[in-house]
């Protein structure tokens, strides 16, 4: 199985986070790795608060796991401070550079409790941006990384090509249209449009760490950046459907990463 390491915080109600991403890479055919960069304490409610790990702790795990199994993917979701940005942005260096990395900056929860300190931005910004095969914004994230105000995505896109991304996914859940419509832009290639019908529903905790990791999977596998942005939308897409009237916890629930998994047979059942 190909191996897909995730460097992210906790969430303790499994909607998020390194829950997220472990149960997205099992679903879609990987082996799944971590590293836990902070602790906050949350529910579908909110976090409520967030403890950071020692860096040097974060730099052991790093070392640990990767020198015994080797990522064929990475994934970095939650960095909350300059130090631990710097520890991974110089362990990235440390890797074969042809390994795919997604960067999912994360700088509010879907709460709107911040997870990013506010002047960590820059250290992300060139540290990690520019060893990333592809970011994957949403619409406030690309506006404060890029610094404008503007709404439109491909802008956006362009200007954080200009601040040395390889690659933009921009997400755009939060225009609240019928239809979600992502934008994919590269380095001298035209924009690409990924569509999906809006799904109402309240369970929608975790959808940013879900899609990265969903693409960090299909990059693991060889897919090309397009076909693998195509997948981890289609992916998402079919987890929000699943879990539409799902009910776990009182806030914003959590997508159903394991949709398509059949139930388990009762083996213990006497025949």
């Amino acid at each position: 199985m190909p191996v897909c390491l995730t460097i992210a915080g906790f969430d303790g109600s499994g909607g998020a986070g390194l829950q997220a991403d472990l149960k997205t890479f099992m679903a879609l055919g990987c082996y799944g790795t971590s590293v836990l960069t902070s602790l906050p304490v949350q529910n579908t409610c909110g976090v409520q608060v967030c403890y950071s790990i020692p860096v040097a702790a974060v730099s052991e795990q790093l070392k640990t796991v990767c020198e015994d199994i080797r990522p064929d993917a990475i994934k970095i979701g939650m960095v909350q401070n300059i130090a631990v940005i710097e520890v991974v942005a110089a362990f990235l260096q440390t890797l074969n550079p042809e390994i795919p990395i997604v960067l999912d900056p994360v700088l509010v929860a879907k709460s709107g409790d911040h997870l990013l300190q506010p002047e960590a931005i820059a250290a992300l910004q060139t540290q990690l941006l520019p060893q990333a095969t592809v970011i994957t914004p949403n619409l406030p994230e690309a506006q404060a990384l890029a610094q404008q105000s503007t709404q439109d995505l491909a802008v956006l896109g362009r200007a954080l090509l200009a601040k040395g991304a390889q690659a933009v996914l921009i997400k755009g859940g939060h225009f609240h249209d019928a239809v979600c419509s992502d934008v994919l832009l590269q380095h001298d290639a035209a924009p690409i449009i990924l569509r999906a019908k809006r799904i109402e529903t309240r369970n929608n905790h975790g959808t940013g760490c879900t899609l990265s990791a969903a693409l960090a999977a299909m990059l693991a596998q060889g897919y090309t950046l397009p076909k693998a942005c195509h997948i981890a939308k289609q992916y998402l897409w079919q987890a929000l459907l699943a879990a539409q009237h799902d009910h776990y916890g009182q806030g914003h629930g959590s997508v159903r990463h394991g949709y398509a998994v059949i139930p388990p047979l009762n083996i213990f059942k006497e025949q």
